[in-house]
C-alpha cells in the first residue's frame, strides 16, 4: 500500500503531466502569442476557497467503560483554499488544500489513538473515550487536485482527487456537513451529448473518509439521468464497491447501546448470539453491488403551487467475494406540496434487513442528511430501519427555516430473549435549522437535533439494549469568496 507522501507525490506528478501534455500539443504552433494565454486561464479561473467556523455540543445518553459519556463540545475551523483555472487548450486544473483546526479537545474526534491529535499524549485515548463522537479531527491535506479535459463536445473528463455528489447524495456524496469531507481518487466522465440526458461514469481506487482514513480498493459508478422537465427526472444507477471494510460492520460491540442494534453479522449466522450479548461482528469482506431506479421531481401546478414527489427502489447484493449475507433492498416513497417559499411533505424510507443478519448499507453516501441529524443510524442496524418523516421548509424575510420529524422502526425486531424477539421502535427525532445570509459572502446557521429512544429493555440504563437519547446543537459561520 502506498504511503500518504508517495500518493501525494504521484498525484501531483500525474496531474502536472496531463496538463503539460495538453499544452505541449500546440506549444510550437504558429501564432503562439494568441490573445488567450495560460496565464489568462489562471486569471479567469474560479475560487475554491471558504472558511467554516463551527461550535458543536453533544449530550448523549450512552456509556463507555461503565460510565456515562460526558457532554462533548467541539470548536473547530475548516479552511478550504483552492483555485480552478479556466479551460486552456481544453484543459483546466483544480487544486485545493484543506486544514481543520481543533481549538479544544473535549470531544471524541475518532483519531484519539494517535499522539499527534492529542497534544502529543500517546494515552489520550482513555480521555477521548469519555466523550461522544464529533468526527472533525484536526487535519491538513490535499482536498482536491485534478485535471479536467473538455476536448470532446458536451463531455468532461476529470482525473485526480475530486468531490462527487450524485442525485440527493444518498448513495454517493462528499459528506460536506463534516469539517473533513469525503473525496475520491480516480477518473470520472460526464457526458451531455443527448438532449435532456446526463451520463456519469467513474472508477476510483481510493476514498478518503471523514475520519481522514484512506480506504483503497475499487469503486465503479454508473449514473444515467433523463430530465422529464427542468425540475423532474428519472435516474438509473449502479454502484459496485470492492474495497476493504468501510466501517459498516462494527462500532464497539461491547459498549452498551450498540449490542442489539448494531453491526452486520458478515461472518455468518454464528456471529449472531441468541442473547444479543458479547456480539463481535467480523470484518469479513463487505463488498457489494447496488442497482436502482429513482423518480424525483417538482411539478408546477400554477405560479404559486407545486407538487413534490419521489419514488425509488434499489437492490443490494454481494460482489467480488463479499459475504453471501449481503442481500437487502432500499425503498422510498414520498410527496408533498409547495406554496411560494413554503413546502411540506411526507416520506417513508426503508433499508431492509436480511433476517437480522445484514441490512442495506450506503457506505459512500452523505448519511448525515438521512435518518435524522443526530447520526444514530450512519450505519444501518443489522435489523434494518423504516423511517417515516415529515419535512417542513420555508422562509421568513431573509431567514430560511427547515424542520423534520422522524419515527424510526426496525425491519426485523431487534431484541431477543431466549427464542422470542420483541422491540421494533428505535425512537423519534426532531430536527430544525435556521439559516441567515448576512451578505453574499457570510452565512450563519443554527441547527438542533433531538433523538428520543422508545423501546427500553434491560435491568438498567447501562445494560439496556437500545440507542440512548441524544441532543445536539450546532452554530456555524461560513465565509465564501
Amino acid at each position: 500500500m502506498k504511503t500518504r507522501a508517495t500518493f501525494k507525490t504521484n498525484m501531483v506528478m500525474a496531474c502536472t503531466a496531463l496538463a503539460l501534455a495538453g499544452m505541449a500539443q500546440t506549444a510550437f504552433a504558429e501564432d503562439e502569442a494568441a490573445e488567450y494565454t495560460f496565464l489568462d486561464s489562471i486569471k479567469e479561473g474560479k475560487q475554491m476557497t471558504n472558511f467554516r467556523l463551527r461550535y458543536e455540543n453533544v449530550n448523549q445518553e450512552a456509556y463507555a467503560n461503565g460510565k456515562r459519556l460526558d457532554t462533548g463540545e467541539a470548536f473547530t475551523l475548516r479552511s478550504l483554499i483552492g483555485w480552478q483555472t479556466a479551460p486552456y487548450k481544453n484543459f483546466s486544473i483544480g487544486a485545493q488544500i484543506t486544514d481543520v483546526h481543533e481549538f479544544n479537545d473535549s470531544f471524541n474526534d475518532r483519531r484519539y489513538n494517535t499522539p499527534e491529535h492529542n497534544n502529543g499524549t500517546a494515552n489520550a485515548s482513555l480521555d477521548k473515550a469519555r466523550y461522544p463522537n464529533i468526527v472533525d479531527p484536526g487535519f491538513t491535506d490535499i482536498n482536491q487536485l485534478y485535471v479536467d479535459w473538455t476536448g470532446i463536445k458536451n463531455t468532461k473528463l476529470r482525473v485526480g482527487r475530486q468531490q462527487v455528489n450524485l442525485d440527493n447524495v444518498r448513495f454517493i456524496g462528499d459528506i460536506g456537513f463534516r469539517q473533513n469531507m469525503q473525496v475520491f481518487d480516480g477518473v470520472s466522465v460526464m457526458n451531455k451529448s443527448i438532449s435532456d440526458v446526463e451520463l456519469f461514469a467513474a472508477h476510483f481506487d481510493n476514498v478518503r473518509q471523514i475520519t481522514t482514513k484512506d480506504r483503497r480498493g475499487n469503486i465503479e459508478i454508473v449514473n444515467a439521468k433523463y430530465r422529464i422537465s427542468p425540475s423532474e427526472s428519472v435516474i438509473g444507477y449502479g454502484y459496485l464497491v470492492d474495497m476493504e471494510n468501510l466501517a459498516q460492520n462494527g462500532g464497539n460491540p461491547t459498549q452498551a447501546g450498540t449490542v442489539a442494534q448494531g453491526g452486520n453479522g458478515l461472518g455468518g449466522s454464528a456471529d449472531i448470539p441468541a442473547s444479543g450479548t458479547n456480539y463481535k461482528p467480523s470484518l469479513t469482506d463487505a463488498s457489494s453491488k447496488t442497482f436502482g431506479l429513482r423518480l424525483d421531481g417538482v411539478r408546477p401546478i400554477n405560479p404559486d403551487w407545486k407538487v413534490l414527489y419521489t419514488a425509488e427502489y434499489a437492490k443490494q447484493t454481494d460482489y467480488r467475494g463479499g459475504s453471501s449475507l449481503i442481500d437487502a433492498y432500499y425503498f422510498k416513497l414520498g410527496g408533498g406540496a409547495a406554496y411560494g417559499a413554503w413546502s411540506v411533505r411526507f416520506d417513508h424510507e426503508k433499508l431492509s434487513s436480511n433476517d437480522g443478519k445484514y441490512a442495506f448499507q450506503t457506505p459512500l453516501g452523505t448519511n448525515h442528511l438521512f435518518q435524522g441529524w443526530a447520526d444514530q443510524f450512519l450505519t444501518t442496524p443489522r435489523q434494518g430501519i423504516e423511517d417515516s418523516f415529515v419535512t417542513v421548509a420555508g422562509a421568513i424575510d431573509k431567514v430560511k427555516l427547515y424542520a423534520e420529524y422522524h419515527v424510526f422502526m426496525s425491519d426485523e425486531k431487534f431484541q431477543t430473549v431466549g427464542t422470542n424477539k420483541f422491540g421494533d421502535k428505535y425512537g423519534t427525532e426532531f430536527d430544525v435549522s435556521a439559516t441567515y445570509a448576512f451578505n453574499n459572502n457570510l452565512t450563519g446557521k443554527l441547527e438542533y437535533a433531538n433523538f428520543r429512544e422508545s423501546d427500553v429493555y434491560g435491568n438498567n440504563l447501562k445494560g439496556a439494549a437500545r440507542k440512548g437519547d441524544k441532543e445536539i446543537i450546532w452554530a456555524t459561520a461560513m465565509y465564501t469568496f
